[in-house]
Formats: structure tokens, sequence, C-alpha cells
């Protein structure tokens, strides 16, 4: 009996520490630290590698951004499915970059491409991607709506941009939250894999530029 108290204890504050841990994360959007990568290397049950590809429909020599790689979980994926094509991989995290290079270099793949930077401000041309892909990220960025506008000014007209969204993760952006905002970039929504608890949700850039 004089231990069961002080276990019952022991979990209530620890569950109490993760709650409270969640709710300061959800308040304040930040990028995963590299010292705690292990988040991102994790199994990604639902949203699952397979299912992005899905969601992608990829052509062989298509040019991708990827916003938020983390070390690649899906980045070589992509590459795989892009022998004539490219992925992008963008981080405001050096370390997140390098350690996706060495790991192309270890594999051999040559059509990953790294670049430093805020999403919330993209260093590329308008029309520049035919996609872009965020998975368990755009929760972690500050101005969600200024991140979704500069994606939707650098895809190429009839683009798509793919985001996956898992429940459990501080930063997740629900379904109706994420279609609101991507709406407000101008991105139409196409279809969605997975249920609202896990899922990619896929959206589009008009076919044509609009003209006044």
């Amino acid at each position: 009996m004089t231990l069961v108290r002080p276990l019952r204890t022991g979990l209530l504050l620890g569950a109490l520490g993760t709650v409270a841990a969640a709710f300061w994360w959800r308040r304040n959007p930040s990028a995963c630290p590299y010292n705690q990568r292990f988040w991102v290397q994790a199994p990604h049950p639902f949203i699952t590698r397979s299912r992005l590809l899905e969601a992608l429909a990829l052509a062989p020599d298509e040019r991708v951004l990827e916003v938020g790689p983390g070390t690649g979980y899906y980045t070589f994926d992509m590459a795989a499915a892009l022998p004539a094509g490219q992925v992008d991989v963008f981080d405001i995290q050096q370390e997140m970059l390098d350690h996706v290079i060495r790991e192309a270099d270890r594999r051999g793949v040559t059509n990953v491409k790294p670049t430093l930077g805020d999403a919330q401000n993209l260093p590329f041309d308008n029309d520049t991607f035919d996609a872009a892909v965020l998975v368990t990220v755009l929760g972690e960025i500050p101005d969600q709506e200024q991140a979704l506008r500069e994606i939707a000014r650098v895809l190429r007209p009839g683009g798509r941009l793919v985001v996956g969204e898992l429940f459990g993760d501080p930063h997740m952006v629900t379904s109706g939250k994420l279609r609101d905002r991507a709406g407000g970039a101008g991105l139409g929504f196409e279809r969605r894999l997975g249920n609202p608890l896990a899922f990619f949700e896929r959206f589009e850039t008009p076919p044509t530029e609009s003209t006044v």
C-alpha cells in the first residue's frame, strides 16, 4: 500500500506534465529540434509512405518541394518515384538538411536537393514546382496562412499540395482548419485519404492563371 500512492502520484504528475507540454507546444509553434529527431524517425501509422505516393500521383519527371523533411522519412520514396525529376527538401534547420543529404549520399540518391530557409518566405520563383508536401509540419509554422500562400505561389498552375496530419501531434491542424486556410491561399480541396484523425489531404492550384 505504501508504494501504490507514490506510484499513482507519479503517474498523475507525468500525465499532467505531458498535457502541459502539449498545450505549450500548441500555443508556441516551432520545428522539432534536431536533438529530438526520434519523433520524426518513428513509424507514422496511417499516414504511410505508400499512401503519400498515392495522394501525390507523381509523374517521373516532376519537381517536388518537401517542406520540413525531418530526417527523410518520406523523402527517398518520393525520390525513387522521380527517376527524371527532383525532390527539393526545405527546412529551417541545417542539421535536418545535413542528415537527409548524408543519407542520400549513403543510398546513392542524386535527385534530392537541400535548401535552408523559412516556409513563410520561400526563396523560389513563382511556378517552380509541380507538387509540394508538408507532413505534420504546417502546425509548426507560426503563420500558417502565409506559408500556404507562399506554397501556392511557387506551385505551377494545376500543381498540387499534399498535407499530412496525425492525431497525437501537438501541432496537428484539423481537416476543417486546413481546408479553410488552404482555401484562403487559393488552393482548392481535391480529396482526402484517411480519416479525420490521420489523413493526407490534397489541394490544387487553378489549372490556368486567372486574368483580370
